[in-house]
């Protein structure tokens, strides 16, 4: 079976495993411009995992976890937090850098990224990060979360060797397509999902401006919110 994986506008995703898991990475859905409507309010959701504090990432995941009560992965200064917004505590779940998750099969482990993270009320939400996403048929998403550029991608790549590169490219916020084109090659992948652009005016870094600047072969999929990439 594939893996699916579809993307919800800005930095949110839906993955769905081969073994049958539907896991939403940092559902920011409503208040979202570019979520679809028929995403705001998800079907299921076996498990939840965020990368860093900010709003626009950790989005609708109490409200998710109330309806569903599925379990949330997060960095553990925010995982904490999260205890505090009615998210049952779990330190299994609360990990930090170079830690990893296992949960029914498939695994997350959370790896460096250069931004801030706090929550919306100003508390301190730790380091933000990436996350390796590992499912069962051994399948591997990097999601670089919210980020600059930074040499270590090699070692992401060398440790984790991702068949999928999710990267930020807007801009401003995160790094633009210069500097997302140096991470590909650092990262040594040869698939890459952009995000965290068009959301806003201030984000204005694009795919094509990316293709520009990748070597033949990369492939940049850039797909609509709401279409899903099957691998």
């Amino acid at each position: 079976m594939a893996t699916e994986l579809t993307w919800l506008g800005h930095a949110s995703f839906r993955v769905d495993t081969p073994g049958g898991k539907r896991i939403y990475v940092d559902p920011f859905l409503n208040g979202n411009p570019r979520c679809p409507e028929a995403e705001l309010a998800p079907e299921r959701c076996d498990l939840i995992a965020l990368t860093h504090g900010h709003g626009d990432h950790v989005g609708d995941t109490v409200a998710i976890h109330e309806r569903f009560g599925c379990p949330v992965i997060a960095v553990v200064e925010l995982r904490g937090w999260l205890a505090g917004q009615g998210v049952g505590e779990n330190m299994a779940h609360g990990p930090n850098k170079g830690g990893t998750v296992p949960w029914e099969g498939v695994s997350f482990t959370f790896t460096d990224a250069n931004h801030s993270s706090s929550t919306n009320d100003g508390t301190y939400a730790g380091e933000p990060a990436g996350i390796v996403l590992e499912v069962e048929d051994g399948f591997t998403l990097y999601f670089a979360g919210d980020t600059n550029v930074f040499g270590d991608m090699s070692l992401i790549g060398r440790i984790y060797a991702p068949d999928v590169a999710v990267l930020p490219i807007g801009d401003h916020f995160t790094m633009g397509p210069r500097e997302a084109a140096v991470a590909i090659e650092l990262l040594g992948v040869e698939r890459v999902v952009p995000c965290h652009y068009g959301t806003f005016g201030l984000l204005t870094g694009t795919p094509d401006a990316l293709r520009r600047l990748v070597p033949f072969g990369i492939e940049i999929l850039a797909p609509e919110p709401g279409e899903t990439l099957i691998f």
